[in-house]
């Protein structure tokens, strides 16, 4: 599996300092208030679960699974929810944690979706910014890393479901997503 990383773009350790900075706004941010984390199934578990443990106030959690990938290293541009909320957010804070913005077209049409339901407010946390990709416009309050254009992974980050535990972001060797 690490024969297939090309080289280290963000260590294991930039990671944990970046996550603890993070939580320290989003505490200081919402400190007195009610929030609601959506986490992004499954690239961003565990970016959220690093990040749940560095908020330092109550919060409530839930999931969605959206997809825009399936097996393939380009978004395909259409974006289908694979699983939806439990519970209704109207006149809660919403957090969006999400591993990567790439397209913006995820993101982009899941806060739209997630407006129709009148949150209180709705505001994104992202590991990774990949800006050179956007073609979607997406408002992020809380981000960790911009990166340029490359195919990356770990840290929850996969390519067709492999990868995700390694520990820190990784650029994929280019014969390995190329050759399928």
């Amino acid at each position: 599996m690490l024969n297939d990383i090309e080289r280290v773009l963000i260590s294991e350790q930039e990671i944990a300092e970046k996550v603890k900075e993070l939580g320290q706004k989003i505490t200081n941010d919402y400190k007195n208030e009610k929030l609601l984390i959506i986490t992004i199934l499954k690239g961003s578990v565990v970016f959220a679960a690093d990040l749940l443990r560095e908020i330092k106030m109550p919060v409530e959690i839930d999931f969605m699974c959206i997809s825009s990938y399936g097996n393939d290293s380009k978004s395909s541009g259409v974006v289908k929810i694979v699983k939806d909320l439990n519970q209704p957010i109207e006149g809660v804070n919403v957090l969006v944690i999400e591993d990567i913005l790439d397209s913006g077209n995820t993101l982009s049409h899941l806060t739209e979706l997630l407006k129709t339901r009148n949150p209180k407010s709705i505001k994104i946390a992202t590991l990774l910014d990949k800006p050179d990709r956007r073609v979607a416009e997406v408002e992020v309050t809380y981000k960790g890393f911009t990166i340029p254009d490359e195919f990356v992974v770990g840290y929850g980050l996969d390519y067709g479901e492999k990868y995700r535990n390694i520990p820190f972001v990784g650029v994929l060797k280019r014969e390995v997503y190329e050759k399928e």
